[in-house]
């Protein structure tokens, strides 16, 4: 039985190179939308060959998932209040109104085009959802030890749910993007209240 190796990635890009890139899909996807982008549009906008592209990636389901996990600028290591709502209310401070509404905006092409094209659905779970970049495991995990949350809270396995859901739900609901004063809000009154609840 004959067996495929599987693409290596050869790195010709600088982290600078490669950061340009990742911000140029961000950019055209707030743009025109999953559908709409291209290897080609992102290849023009950057002035880099597709053919540099596809050494790189191995499409724009992993272009994108690297682009949206390259872009979330939160860093959750150093964030350590001795409390989980310091730490969300912490996490949440790091950003500003400018990338929420961005941020918004993804999520609600990305939630369409997932539903059409499993390729960028397994490809953001393998790349984004799966290693929790974010390190919100960490922070969950913290408050269980200090007895804030119960290690079989039912809540703990919603919180992506929780959080993805009001970047979705907002915009339609009110036709208003997310701002950092609707996410401490939310945390204070959803969020939090649900981790913590004791069983009655």
């Amino acid at each position: 039985m004959t067996t495929v190796a599987p693409r290596t990635r050869r790195s010709r890009l600088t982290p600078e190179r490669e950061a340009e890139l990742y911000t140029a899909v961000l950019d055209l996807l707030g743009e025109v939308g999953y559908e709409a982008l291209t290897m080609g549009s992102v290849a023009a906008r950057t002035r880099c060959s597709k053919a540099t592209l596809y050494r790189q990636w191995a499409g724009k389901p992993e272009l994108v998932a690297r682009a949206l996990r390259h872009g979330r600028g939160l860093v959750l290591d150093g964030i350590d209040t001795g409390s989980l709502r310091g730490d969300l209310h912490e996490m949440v401070a790091q950003l500003d109104d400018e990338e929420l509404e961005k941020e918004t905006a993804l999520a609600r092409g990305l939630i369409h085009a997932v539903n059409s094209h499993p390729d960028l659905r397994r490809a953001l779970r393998d790349l984004i959802v799966d290693p929790d970049p974010r390190g919100i495991e960490t922070l969950l995990r913290r408050a269980v030890e200090r007895g804030e949350v119960r290690p079989a809270s039912p809540a703990l396995g919603y919180l992506p749910y929780l959080l993805v859901g009001a970047l979705a739900a907002r915009p339609l609901m009110e036709g208003q993007a997310v701002d950092r004063t609707f996410l401490v809000r939310y945390l204070d009154a959803v969020v939090l209240p649900a981790l913590v609840a004791r069983p009655s």
